[in-house]
Formats: C-alpha cells, structure tokens, sequence
C-alpha cells in the first residue's frame, strides 16, 4: 500500500474537479513525496485511492484567493503545471496544512524547511512602504478585498471583512510576507484611521494594552473601510435561520460525517458549534453559498459516544467507527463520525457544557 512510507497528516478537504469544475469532499493523506486523496462511500474510506499529487515540484500558493466565495484555499501546482484547488474548513486548519505540504516538498532541503518556520514568525516590513497604496488596492474592485455582509450579537454589518481575511489579502497581494508581519500592517492601518473596528469582539481587542494584540487574525473579528456606513439591521433579508442563532461566538468548527435522516446515507459536512446562543449548525462543504443546510438548538440535548464494537441500532452502512449521537429535546436522533477517537472526544467535550 502507498500509505506504508509514513503518514505525515490526513483528514478532510474539498477538492476542484479537472473536468467538471465542481467541488467534491475527499479524505486526504499527506505522505512524504506525495498527497492521495480517496472517496468516503457509505460513511467509510474507500481501500484504494481515487488519485494522487506528486510532490516532486510542486508549488504551494497560500492564501491563495482565486475564487471570492471560497477564501480558505491552497493551491498547488506539479512540475507538469497541473493546478489542485484545496478548500480547509478554517484558517487554522489551513495554514497547518500548508506548513506540512511544504515541509513534505522540501524534505531533502532541511535549510529551506528551517527558513519556513523562521519566516512564519518573521517580521521585516518592505521599505518604503504606503499605507495609501495598500488602503487604494484594498478598494480595487477586481483585485482589492472583498465585501461581505456579516453577523455579530444579532446585528447584520454591511460591507465588512474579517481580520483573517485582511491578513489573508496581504500577504496574497506581497504587503507581507508572514501572518504576524500581516498583522502589524493591518494594525498601522487601524492606528492611521483607514480601518475601523465593528462589533463586540474587534471593538473589545483595540483595548488591550498589547499592541500585537489590537487587531485580531480571526475569521469572526469584523473590520471595514472608516469612512463606511455603520450596522444595518433587517427582518425583511431572507435567510433560512433566525439571525440571532447565527450570531453566537464559535467555540469549534471541522469536518464531520453525518447520516441522514430519510435516506440514511453518509455525507461529509462542515459543522460549526456556536455559544451564546448555543446551536451547532451544519454546511454542504461543496457549496459556495455558505448557508446551513440544517442545524439545531443544544439546549436540552444529549450527546454520548457509541461504541466501536459493531453497528449500533440506528445506523445504517459500513462506517469505520468513531460514531457519536446527539439526541435533541424533541427526540431527533443525529448520528455523526469523527476521523478518529481523539476528536470524537473533543467534539463531545465541546458540545456537553452548552447542553
């Protein structure tokens, strides 16, 4: 098996299709000259894997921002100038894999992996530097950063964006060549009164006597132009969900199999657990809209971990174990599987004290 040389990292990323354009979930395994990727049927891995990226070549561009509604990207080019699109569920999740991939392209390099890390942390602002400049780029309607409505305590923000977002942006556009140099940038723009701060968690960070710490690299901290309108609050958008349960802190997000309620088949699911209020909510990865597909309360729920030893009562199809179930106030029964036993336990850990 290919997988026999050592696995380096594995877990779920939505991959680009090279024929038809769409966007399919894949569980990837990162090995030391080589990425495989494998179709999930029926909750389970198949045993040989649908395809695979050799390293030997490879260029990784990250953040890379090619597509607008799908900001967590890495991009990969093979020395046959092939390009792989790979969507993460979060930043962080993201920029580890990012580091992993290019220590696994540079693995015969041990100088070239060592100025990686040293680089993550670097901070060596360009010369000359014009946060005029930057603040014109940033306003560019093709290339400059993107505009977004967004929730924060039940109030609807127009034309905002997040702190990750904006650090994303400048390195992407060569203003910074680390998240921590990016961070600096963005807080000299703050400081200059180009952007401003919108919402609790953003407003709250600007007083913190930390300097490093007054602008957030966070996808749920909100920023926008300073010279933008203030929140704009509507009952009349069409949404799917009440606002206010969209609009709680996000303690943990990441991918995760759910079965489903009619057909009782196993789909790869992005879910994000909110507190204040407490609801966990989940999203079709595949789709750019960003949208929950379906999502409840957790107030009265109960949440265990079902045993390995067998297919529990319930649950249907061949699944690979790690299996936890939420049960609901109103009795509907969510059988959902980790990738392994160690994040069955943290999502339960997660979900029990908001119950």
């Amino acid at each position: 098996m290919e997988e026999e040389a050592g696995v380096l990292k594995e877990g779920f990323l939505v991959k680009r299709g090279h024929v038809v354009r769409n966007w399919k979930v894949r569980w990837f395994v990162l090995l030391q000259d080589k990425l495989l990727y494998y179709k999930i049927e029926g909750g389970k891995k198949e045993p040989s894997p649908k395809g695979r990226i050799l390293l030997d070549g490879c260029t990784i561009t990250c953040p890379c921002l090619e597509y607008e509604n799908r900001p967590l990207l890495i991009k990969l080019k093979t020395k046959t100038n092939t390009d792989y699109f790979l969507e993460c569920c979060s930043r962080e999740e993201r920029d580890s894999w990012a580091l992993d991939i290019t220590g696994a392209i540079h693995a015969g390099h041990p100088v070239q992996v060592q100025e990686l890390h040293r680089m993550k942390n670097s901070f060596k602002l360009l010369e000359n530097i014009s946060l005029h400049n930057i603040v014109e780029r940033m306003y560019d309607s093709s290339t400059g950063i993107k505009l977004t409505r967004n929730l924060d305590q039940g109030n609807r923000y127009k034309e905002t964006f997040t702190g990750s977002a904006l650090v994303d942006w400048l390195i992407s556009n060569t203003f910074a060549v680390s998240r921590f140099e990016a961070v600096t940038l963005a807080s000299m723009l703050m400081d200059e009164n180009f952007l401003r701060p919108v919402g609790v968690r953003s407003t709250e960070a600007t007083r913190s006597s930390d300097p490093s710490e007054q602008f957030l690299d966070d996808s749920t901290a909100l920023y926008m132009f300073a010279e933008s309108s203030k929140k704009s609050t509507s009952s009349k958008e069409e949404v799917h969900f009440n606002i206010s349960e969209l609009s709680g802190t996000i303690v943990k997000q990441g991918f995760l199999v759910k079965q489903g309620h009619k057909r009782k088949n196993w789909k790869v699911r992005k879910f994000v657990l909110r507190a204040d209020p407490a609801f966990l909510h989940y999203y079709d990865p595949t789709k750019e809209d960003n949208k929950p597909v379906g999502g409840f309360s957790l107030r009265g729920c109960l949440v265990s971990a079902l045993e390995d030893n067998g297919v529990p009562a319930g649950v249907k199809g061949n699944v690979q174990g790690n299996l936890f179930k939420i049960i609901t106030k109103n009795d509907i029964h969510y059988y959902i599987q980790a990738s392994s036993k160690a994040e069955r336990v943290q999502w339960i850990e997660a979900i029990k004290p908001l119950t």
